[in-house]
């Protein structure tokens, strides 16, 4: 179905978040902090992605883009 579908994707977006946030606190942890900043950026466009989506819901609309 739709949903399960959306779900998946949901999922995979959620994933790949995840990991750019924990690369982030590794290169940040290790002193890197632009390349800690690009993943931290790189999460924050997949979650945003999945707002525009419609596979995430959010109540802070302003801070994804429109």
């Amino acid at each position: 179905t739709s949903d399960a579908r959306l779900d998946h994707i949901a999922e995979e977006y959620m994933t790949m978040a995840k990991s750019y946030y924990a690369d982030g606190v590794h290169f940040l942890d290790t002193g890197d902090p632009v390349n800690a900043l690009v993943c931290f950026s790189y999460g924050h466009a997949w979650l945003d992605a999945g707002v525009r989506l419609g596979v995430f819901r959010t109540t802070k609309k302003d801070l994804f883009a429109a």
